[in-house]
């Protein structure tokens, strides 16, 4: 639950009569009394028109957001971060907001509660829309999340499961974690996926495991995250286990846009295969890496709905590590015209982050990136603490080049037969 707001307190001191002073003291005194009250009622009339402006304003009821086949699209965002993640988080969320979309908000087992409550509360007195349309949770009972383990994949199944029940509206489920930003605004997104068959999920996948079959494959492990509160740390078994037959290994990026549709087939399964396959992965070494990706491709109902991308902008390492390298201001120009809508990984407060608010998003410090659903007018408020039609947008430049993108990703799946068959 986020909790409410509350008053500021005028200090005591203001409000106490003062004695034993000189005659021209006192007269300073209340001078400078009134003139410190004064600045502080013009600084919080500035200031408080924003949010009064907010609390007043029209709370649409949830009839005004359209969903469905014939109106625009929605996500579901499940966006994670770790101990020290509150601000990044906020940001990001900040970066994604629209009221169409349901957003979970997960800070892992290490981060404080306080650390959970601090963001709850950021998001109540940041974002008005928030409070209105009621889109957004934080997580209570965090996860392990560890980087190696089932953890991290209960974690998202149990966030899945949660968005299926919170919103029976939302088209696609899209993972982001504090490290990532996008490079488009939710207009540009809602529009370009307005033309694409909402039962297609984007997922980077291959068969080819090379040298993961021996080293991200066969070992077995325990994460001590799933039994142990506070654990971060694995187990490792003394041996290997051979490469399943009962079904194919698929592996890729653990960044993943899942239909509503698929993902309703791994929590509820109409078949015994995302349940086969969760025993498995329980003990594999980096199951967000393949459990969706193998579950997809080998189920006769989705196999041919993949879509070969997770739409990230990433520079590896030759050959490459664990994580992709940390993008600057040098890599602006070629993650800009790449045309992807998201890119990782940055570091906490990277300057290319402030270029892509101001340049792409258009977006001003502790506000929302404006929409074609902000309606304030103003200049001293944040525009979207006012809003009027939820449900059309207003696509930027940057569209066209996800756009094309898109389209280029759409033709190649059109063109094979069988979209795992890589």
């Amino acid at each position: 639950m986020i909790p409410r707001a509350t008053a500021p307190v005028v200090p005591a001191a203001l409000g106490r009569r003062q004695w034993g002073m000189p005659a021209a003291e006192k007269l300073l005194f209340a001078f400078v009394s009134v003139c410190f009250i004064s600045v502080l009622l013009v600084l919080s009339a500035i200031s408080g028109l924003a949010a009064s402006s907010a609390f007043f304003a029209r709370c649409p009821a949830p009839t005004d957001v359209h969903r469905g086949a014939a109106h625009l699209p929605a996500f579901a965002y499940y966006i994670t971060g770790g101990r020290g993640d509150v601000r990044r988080v906020l940001r990001l969320l900040l970066a994604v907001y629209h009221p169409r979309n349901r957003y979970l908000l997960h800070l892992s087992a290490d981060a404080p509660e306080s650390e959970r409550t601090d963001l709850a509360a950021r998001v109540w007195l940041t974002i008005p829309a928030a409070r209105a349309f009621g889109n957004v949770d934080v997580v209570r009972n965090a996860g392990a999340m560890t980087p190696m383990g089932s953890s991290g994949l209960a974690a998202t199944l149990h966030a899945a499961s949660a968005l299926l029940r919170l919103d029976d509206g939302w088209d696609w489920f899209l993972t982001l974690n504090a490290a990532e930003y996008p490079l488009i605004t939710q207009d540009d997104l809602i529009y370009v996926f307005s033309n694409v068959p909402r039962n297609l999920s984007f997922v980077d996948h291959t068969s080819d495991l090379g040298w993961k079959e021996e080293q991200r494959v066969q070992p077995i492990i325990v994460d001590a995250g799933i039994y142990l509160s506070k654990r971060n740390n694995f187990f490792q078994a003394s041996k290997s286990r051979d490469t399943p037959k009962s079904f194919k290994f698929f592996t890729g990026s653990p960044w993943v846009i899942l239909s509503r549709s698929f993902l309703n087939y791994c929590i509820l399964g109409w078949d015994n295969l995302p349940r086969t396959l969760l025993l498995y992965f329980t003990n594999a070494i980096l199951p967000q890496e393949s459990y969706f990706h193998s579950v997809i491709c080998n189920s006769a109902d989705f196999q041919n709905t993949t879509v070969n991308s997770d739409l990230r902008y990433m520079v590896w390492d030759d050959p490459p590590g664990m994580e992709p390298q940390f993008l600057n201001t040098t890599d602006y120009d070629e993650m800009i015209n790449s045309g992807v809508p998201f890119a990782q990984q940055f570091r906490h407060g990277e300057s290319v982050l402030d270029k892509i608010d101001r340049e792409i998003l258009k977006r001003r410090d502790n506000r929302a990136v404006p929409g074609a659903w902000c309606s304030g007018k103003k200049w001293w408020i944040d525009p979207c603490s006012q809003w009027g039609n939820v449900n059309i947008v207003e696509p930027r430049q940057q569209s066209k080049k996800f756009a094309r993108l898109m389209q280029q990703l759409l033709n190649g799946w059109k063109s094979e037969s069988n979209s795992c068959s890589r």
